[in-house]
């Protein structure tokens, strides 16, 4: 499993960059981590389980704490901090980002919801 290199938040631009030992290299919006996020309030207990978070658009990352040498905890400005970003989620997220980021949107469309807050 690929190990990060170099983790940057970009405040202004609300994103996180995160380099990993293989090379790869991702810029993953605050948006897409915060309606991804690995927390139980999200993804439930089981896949049927996960939640659609609408009115995200806008938020950003306020704080990134490491957690043992495994992974981060991000908090988010609208207070959510739960999720435990491990460094295999993380280079998921990365990986399958346009996939994610789609199936996200056609979930949003199907039930008449919106990225706006």
């Amino acid at each position: 499993m690929p190990l990060p290199i170099e983790i940057h938040l970009h405040r202004a631009e609300k994103e996180l960059e995160v380099t990993f030992d293989d090379g790869s290299h991702f810029i993953l919006p605050a948006e897409y981590l915060r309606v991804e996020s690995p927390s139980a309030e999200v993804q439930g207990h089981s896949p049927e389980q996960k939640q659609i978070v609408p009115g995200r658009r806008h938020v950003g990352i306020i704080g990134i704490e490491p957690v043992g040498n495994y992974a981060v905890r991000l908090t988010f400005d609208d207070l959510h901090d739960t999720g435990i970003y491990s460094w295999e989620y993380l280079y998921a997220l990365g990986r399958e980002q346009n996939a994610r980021w789609q199936h996200y949107l056609n979930a949003l469309a199907s039930r008449g919801l919106s990225r706006d807050p």
